[in-house]
């Protein structure tokens, strides 16, 4: 083999290897709450029930746990965010809402079809084994939650360039004795999407999408006996320059925008609502 086609063969090997780190830490950055961070974070959790802590024997089986290091203050933006989300039934200066616009006939068809598309699509995850098999990762186990949310980067990642209804971005569960019942999904676009970009996925007059934020987390020094009541999803701090006097790091959004689908609900008002109906 000559010298040139050598280094030619190195050099395309070297692009591929190159190409695929890239593309990898791409797939990840783009993912809202993409690396499921260990629990030992300090959130609002911890001070009202106690530390949580994190082993592989309290771990769902076959549920990979590699991930990109993440900082102690992105883990405690993501718990904070999981644990305080549930709780945020409506607008407010943690969540912002799209504004429903009025309902239509095509709308109406267009939501029936994503409906029909998505029980389609998740109906083997009924059996959540199903759905770590399948590459889906539970986010925070260890924390409680309402809803669990199994995620799929690789979905994630492509809900940003395409929409396949029958292919959510996280998969809803709600805990049970013996496992997890499928109740629902997740689509995601990227915080910067546009409201009219939201509407193409799912009609804004028929679903509402939310996004987290004005976030102020305490220094990370602090955060063992920081005021939740201040700090957090839930905290009266809701402005960078509050933010700022009160020491904290402010974040204006977290994640991306979100819309919760139901799809074993029978009107299309608890289909598309922000919590699952009990």
């Amino acid at each position: 083999m000559s010298a040139r086609k050598s280094v030619v063969r190195f050099l395309a090997r070297a692009a591929m290897v190159v190409g695929t780190i890239f593309l990898i830490t791409v797939l990840l950055t783009a993912m809202p709450g993409h690396n499921a961070p260990s629990v030992q974070a300090v959130g609002p959790q911890d001070q009202q029930g106690g530390s949580q802590s994190s082993s592989p024997s309290q771990e769902m089986p076959g549920l990979d746990h590699s991930r990109t290091p993440m900082d102690a203050d992105e883990k405690d933006n993501e718990k904070a965010a999981v644990t305080e989300m549930g709780h945020l039934h409506g607008g407010g200066p943690h969540m912002h809402l799209t504004k429903m616009r009025a309902r239509n006939s095509t709308d109406v068809q267009r939501a029936n079809e994503i409906v029909t598309q998505l029980r389609a699509g998740i109906e083997k995850y009924k059996d959540y084994h199903f759905a770590l098999s399948d590459g889906y990762h539970i986010f925070l186990p260890n924390i409680p939650q309402p809803e669990y949310h199994f995620t799929s980067y690789k979905n994630g990642f492509m809900a940003a360039m395409r929409f396949d209804p029958s292919q959510p971005t996280s998969l809803l569960y709600r805990k049970t004795a013996d496992g997890y019942k499928l109740v629902g999904a997740m689509y995601t676009l990227p915080k910067g999407a546009s409201e009219e970009q939201l509407n193409e996925r799912v009609p804004l007059s028929i679903a509402l999408w939310h996004l987290h934020t004005n976030l102020c987390m305490p220094p990370e020094a602090e955060r063992q006996t920081a005021d939740w009541s201040k700090f957090g999803l839930k905290g009266s701090i809701a402005t960078q320059e509050a933010c700022d006097d009160a020491g904290g790091k402010f974040h204006p959004s977290i994640f991306g925008w979100m819309a919760h689908v139901y799809p074993y609900e029978d009107s299309l008002d608890k289909i598309f609502a922000m919590h699952h109906h009990d």
